[in-house]
């Protein structure tokens, strides 16, 4: 979580008078149109996720993207494509119209070589070349989906059923939301073709692309275990992008006995020291605490909950409820402060407004409680805003929803908010990829014991170097642990 974003949950999707890429076949050139349209989102869509990476990593994704985006027809010439690496810890990659396409660097960590890179980028702009973001816009403003720009939280007050709310935007994200919304089972396996065929043409190993999603839906599945939860929810990819795991069989299928490079030794080399998991300067999850170093904040998740941490807020998910931390525009009084939130669940559709108010003092800090009782169409729920002055103008929020009658589930975390010491805040230290070479006497338990972790260490390393359970290290060859880094 960045320093400000949520004030403007509510906003709206404006509805587009023509659709750009509607009509255009499939592989033909990128049009005046869409490139205007990529152009106009560019920014808000980096902004959204922890904004541009730069420096030689950055360099290198766009390099082996452009390569093999170009075999996709949409530009003659590589540099005809804006490629970003996202400064984001969440595992996704998208491609939007005009040849923008985007990877996170948590996304780039989970990959093993040079040709599962060039794997999943080829997958992205092959929905692009497929104009399949043009035919989900068109159907969305046929049903009337003007109002995707409505919080998650509005979501599930208005009977929404998406746990995550989309990582993609956790506050209003307007019209860029239309152009990465879920894809359905067909437009990914046409993606899945296009990729196959794009690797074959820049003559990378086209199994790439189904060790590339046993990775993904590996990391789902660990993801899903860490947080105690039965069903994988996360990684983002994963949820705009259904069902990796199922996809594995088929990836095969088109790769056959296709041969090419796979460039892990140059991959690994180029990748050794990129930033993996949160950046301090967005707050990071340490178990169940969220600990902000610049803005000097932290407070733990109830047990049973897990969080997600995004540009613009982070997210509590339990099945006794969910919640948000947040910030928006503060003129000192909080109880407008309080007011301001409601109305921004309840947006459009919905007049949503505080039912009672409470003062009260938390750890120190002035603090106002909201609460209202609301029907969400399926059931009742109780809607909680927590506000929090922090001084200097500053002030933080959560907005929670529950069963109603459940609403004191969520109060050890109300409580617990607090602001932390410059000595705290110096020993949040972010972690990092590290690439080792395994020594005679290494196993997969010894280079485990060094990841940068408390938790699950020997399943991390194997999901993150992309081996089964039974797959054993080799003496001499390169892998991936994660330590701390300054």
């Amino acid at each position: 979580m960045r320093v400000a974003l949520a004030g403007s949950a509510a906003l709206a999707l404006g509805a587009c008078a023509t659709v750009p890429g509607a009509g255009v076949a499939a592989g033909s050139p990128i049009t005046q149109a869409e490139a205007q349209q990529g152009a106009q989102y560019h920014q808000q869509l980096v902004g959204e996720f922890g904004g541009a990476m730069t420096g030689p990593q950055a360099d290198y994704v766009e390099r082996v993207t452009q390569n093999v985006a170009v075999q996709s027809g949409l530009a003659t010439r590589p540099d005809a494509f804006e490629v970003t690496l996202l400064n984001s810890s969440v595992n996704n990659a998208f491609a939007v119209p005009g040849g923008y396409v985007y990877i996170t660097r948590q996304l780039v960590g989970l990959m093993n070589n040079e040709a599962e890179l060039a794997a999943v980028m080829g997958h992205e702009v092959g929905h692009v070349a497929a104009r399949h973001s043009a035919r989900r816009e068109a159907a969305a403003q046929r049903n009337q989906l003007g109002g995707l720009g409505i919080a998650i939280l509005s979501q599930v007050l208005l009977g929404g059923n998406n746990p995550l709310g989309q990582q993609i935007s956790q506050a209003a994200v307007q019209g860029s939301q239309l152009l990465t919304l879920k894809f359905s089972r067909t437009q990914e396996l046409e993606a899945d073709q296009l990729g196959v065929q794009y690797l074959n043409g820049a003559g990378y190993d086209p199994r790439a692309m189904a060790t590339l999603l046993q990775s993904l839906a590996a990391q789902n599945t660990l993801d899903a275990s860490l947080m105690g939860r039965g069903n994988a929810t996360i990684p983002a990819w994963a949820s705009t992008h259904p069902d990796p795991a199922s996809r594995v069989q088929n990836a095969l299928q088109l790769a056959g006995a296709g041969t090419g490079v796979t460039n892990r030794e140059t991959f690994l080399q180029r990748i050794d020291g990129l930033m993996y998991g949160d950046d301090p300067a967005q707050g990071v999850i340490e178990g169940q605490q969220f600990i902000h170093p610049e803005l000097r904040l932290s407070f733990t998740a109830p047990t049973g909950f897990y969080m997600i941490n995004s540009t613009t807020a982070v997210s509590v998910n339990g099945d006794a409820g969910r919640a948000q931390f947040s910030t928006g525009p503060y003129n000192g009084n909080l109880e407008a402060y309080v007011r301001s939130v409601f109305q921004a669940l309840g947006g459009q559709q919905q007049q949503l407004a505080p039912q009672t108010l409470q003062r009260s003092t938390v750890n120190g800090l002035a603090t106002v409680i909201g609460g209202a009782r609301v029907n969400n169409g399926q059931q009742e729920v109780d809607v909680t805003v927590v506000a929090y002055d922090f001084g200097g103008g500053k002030a933080y929020h959560f907005a929670a929803i529950t069963p109603a009658g459940q609403a004191a589930v969520f109060n050890p975390m109300f409580n617990s908010v607090r602001q932390i010491t410059s000595q705290e805040a110096a020993q949040v230290v972010p972690r990092a990829i590290d690439v080792v070479t395994a020594a005679r006497s290494d196993t997969v338990a010894t280079l485990a014991r060094r990841m940068a972790y408390t938790d699950g260490q020997e399943a991390r390393f194997r999901v993150l170097n992309g081996l089964s359970g039974t797959d054993t290290v080799v003496p001499g060859q390169q892998y991936k642990i994660v330590v701390r880094s300054r």
